[in-house]
């Protein structure tokens, strides 16, 4: 099970793109030199996704062998977890709902920023590392269980989310905060996954 990245953003009217406020991530799977490709698409994804997630709603994601995780309270704070595929939503989801509760407490300021991670948060840090052991989700998942029981996730593909006619890999290219190494590391990410597929 990996729990690769936590990302907390903010999107409204007053913002064309989705802000990223903070953001952790644990690679430590990946080689050196695709780390930072990695690092690039688990933003890119996470505000694509963010921007296309209505308020007070929560939906999965999937995109190849992972899934994001994703909540978008009412207020613009968004939740992003990026994890693998036998990572348990349920702790995905509560994870994202105590961070968001507790960063909002923390910096109650966030609606007013409109640039990229100018928050360093040292809880965000120590969350990465810790719940890479679901486990350890236990306590907070017995506060939040109600969480689970009053809203339905929406299972989706990157492709659902996606507006009509629109294009993964057109987004991709199109990207301004994607390096042309990684758009050349998801080209060939995607090659690799698509040649192994049974129709």
């Amino acid at each position: 099970m990996l729990l690769l990245g936590i990302s907390i953003l903010r999107f409204g009217p007053d913002v064309a793109e989705p802000v990223t406020l903070t953001q952790a991530m644990e690679l430590s799977s990946f080689g050196f030199f695709q780390r930072g490709s990695v690092r690039e698409m688990i933003t890119f994804f996470s505000k694509t996704i963010t921007k296309r997630t209505p308020p007070g709603q929560r939906q999965t994601v999937e995109n190849q062998e992972y899934l994001v995780h994703v909540f978008m309270r009412s207020d613009g704070l968004c939740g992003c977890v990026t994890v693998d595929k036998e990572y348990p939503a349920r702790v995905a989801f509560t994870l994202i709902a105590k961070l968001l509760e507790d960063f909002d407490t923390k910096f109650p300021n966030w609606k007013k920023e409109t640039s990229n991670d100018v928050y360093s948060w040292a809880e965000l840090d120590e969350a990465i590392i810790k719940y890479q052991d679901p486990s350890q989700a236990d306590h907070i998942m017995r506060i939040q269980k109600n969480l689970d029981e009053t809203k339905d996730v929406l299972h989706n593909t990157i492709e659902t989310v996606l507006e009509r006619g629109e294009k993964l890999e057109d987004l991709v290219e199109r990207s301004g905060e994607l390096s042309s190494q990684s758009k050349l590391f998801y080209k060939q990410a995607k090659r690799t996954n698509s040649c192994c597929s049974v129709v």
